[in-house]
């Protein structure tokens, strides 16, 4: 349980420390404007779900582009399937441990069923993304991301994924 404390807190101080350097996502419209809150999950829906698709198709190129490359963003995996723990902070080391996996893994992947529901937050050039999926590998997992906009791009700028595998899981 601790853990879980522990990873709770380092997600939100990550959260924290991305939307006071973000800035508005309406800070090139004129006053009164309004941000599209439909248009920007279907475009937060469409980063996370190409990313997905470059992950699995071993697509390091446009996998790699759905992601900020800046030292702040992490990567966790929480397996309790397999009783696994992974952290990567920092673009270099995420980018290194992606390259790896694609090294000792070339063979794609079946795709997932991609995803088509997602609660989305924003917050000016930020956004707290948290959804629920049934991995057909895996078995149910729940993530959470941390995106940005960068360049008019939504990107991802942290990532926690909690894989709970094929038993029941009692909440």
């Amino acid at each position: 349980m601790k853990l879980i404390q522990i990873l709770s807190l380092a997600v939100l101080i990550i959260f924290n420390m991305s939307c006071n350097r973000a800035q508005p996502i309406n800070s090139n419209t004129s006053k009164g404007q309004t941000v599209d809150v439909h248009l920007e999950k279907k475009a937060i829906l469409e980063t996370l779900n190409n990313e997905t698709k470059a992950a699995f198709q071993r697509d390091y190129a446009s996998w790699q582009d759905k992601w900020v490359h800046d030292p702040y963003i992490s990567k966790v995996y929480i397996d309790y399937a397999d009783s696994t723990f992974s952290e990567s902070v920092g673009w270099r080391e995420i980018s290194q441990f992606v390259k790896t996996f694609i090294e000792e893994h070339p063979e794609p992947e079946p795709l997932p069923k991609m995803l088509d529901s997602i609660d989305v937050r924003l917050y000016g050039n930020g956004a707290w993304v948290t959804y629920e999926l049934q991995d057909s590998l895996r078995g149910r997992k729940r993530e959470t991301r941390l995106m940005e906009k960068v360049d008019g791009q939504w990107k991802i700028a942290g990532m926690q994924t909690t894989i709970y595998g094929f038993g029941k899981i009692e909440n």
